[in-house]
């Protein structure tokens, strides 16, 4: 359980270079970035990658039912609502601090989003079947991504809040050899019908430390495989795709995650 005196120092400090711009940080560590002006500017490129999926997930313009699960800063929030208007959004957001910084210190929300202190799990296992188009996971406590969080059986019971055209997109941090993405990508694989990932080429070629974005369907061929790959190679961090076979032996025989086997570690 966690106590009070081990939540983080929490600040929102002005980007010099871009006066209008706020970041989220974390006992010093960057967690979110804001414009306070123009909420389409996007300034992390893994925050870029999952606007790309949000994008073409649907016709431009059109209104998607949205549940955030991890809320900072609340850039993808402010996001859709710039871009889809009307959009029904529900954030769980574990730490009622960063609630109330953001409350505190940034622009009002629109009426459309929703945000309510809770975990993830909890909130999902309660969330009503079959409720949403679009479901984004951006979960860390202590840069680390909780372990409930991350099994064959949260994974599922995200699935059942989805409409059967529904994406879920998962955000996770790994480095080489990206052990915890292969077994993240293999978790996803084990419930959905289509799945790809989304990465900084240097991460796929075992060059760096990074985000990898994974998005997930439970409907054989939804995902925008192909259009994804163009939007995300033309980024000032060009990114690559990986999908079908080429997933196939990026996960390398990885096995998904299960409750029981990381309860047991």
């Amino acid at each position: 359980m966690d106590h009070p005196s081990d939540a983080p120092r929490l600040e929102l400090v002005v980007d010099p270079a871009r006066p209008t711009g706020r970041t989220l940080l974390a006992a010093g560590v960057e967690q979110s970035y804001v414009d306070v002006a123009d909420p389409r500017h996007l300034h992390f490129e893994y925050v870029r990658r999952m606007a790309a999926v949000a994008d073409l997930a649907a016709p431009s313009g059109r209104p998607l039912d949205v549940l955030h699960l991890g809320g900072g800063a609340l850039t993808l929030p402010r996001y859709v609502a710039a871009t889809r208007p009307g959009s029904p959004q529900l954030v769980v957001e574990r730490d009622p601090a960063v609630v109330d910084l953001v409350a505190r210190h940034l622009p009002a929300l629109p009426a459309s989003i929703d945000v309510r202190v809770a975990d993830a799990r909890d909130a999902v296992t309660r969330a009503p079947s079959a409720g949403y188009d679009l479901v984004l996971a951006d979960i860390y406590r202590a840069a680390r991504m909780p372990a409930h969080v991350r099994s064959v059986e949260f994974v599922a019971e995200v699935a059942r809040t989805l409409r059967p055209d529904g994406v879920l997109l998962v955000n996770v941090t790994d480095l080489p050899p990206l052990v915890f993405a292969r077994v993240q990508a293999a978790t996803l694989r084990a419930v959905f019908a289509d799945v790809c990932l989304v990465a900084d080429r240097r991460m796929l070629r075992g060059r760096r430390y990074g985000n990898v974005v994974f998005a997930a369907a439970p409907s054989p061929g939804r995902l925008p495989v192909a259009r994804l790959s163009a939007r995300v190679a033309r980024d000032p961090v060009p990114g690559g795709v990986l999908h079908g076979a080429a997933l196939d032996a990026f996960v390398a025989g990885a096995r998904p995650a299960t409750d029981a086997a990381l309860a047991a570690r």
